[in-house]
């Protein structure tokens, strides 16, 4: 019996709507955590120096940093004062036809 891939199973899933609006909204949010992240390191700033500067808490970075939490998603207002803060500008886009 050959072995299933995790793409395989995801695959198989996206058959189901409901899946897919989870799996969009995850990827969404991982998407943004990854850019909080690496615009943090550009601006050489740690968690805590960042959220000090955003005037926010270091849990609030780590929580958003580690993209684990659905129930969480950040705010326009705190990812314009993380940019602000990084000097880093916040650019909100629309894909149309994905």
């Amino acid at each position: 019996m050959k072995p299933i891939t995790l793409n395989e199973i995801i695959e198989e899933q996206k058959k189901d709507p409901e899946f897919v609006l989870l799996y969009e909204a995850e990827q969404r949010l991982n998407q943004i955590s990854r850019q909080v992240y690496e615009m943090r390191k550009k601006a050489g700033l740690t968690q805590e120096e960042l959220a000090k500067k955003a005037h926010t808490t270091q849990a609030v970075i780590a929580r958003l940093e580690s993209g684990k939490d659905l129930n969480r998603i950040p705010s326009l207002s705190l990812l314009d004062r993380l940019a602000v803060a990084s000097n880093a500008k916040l650019q909100i886009s629309f894909e149309y036809g994905v």
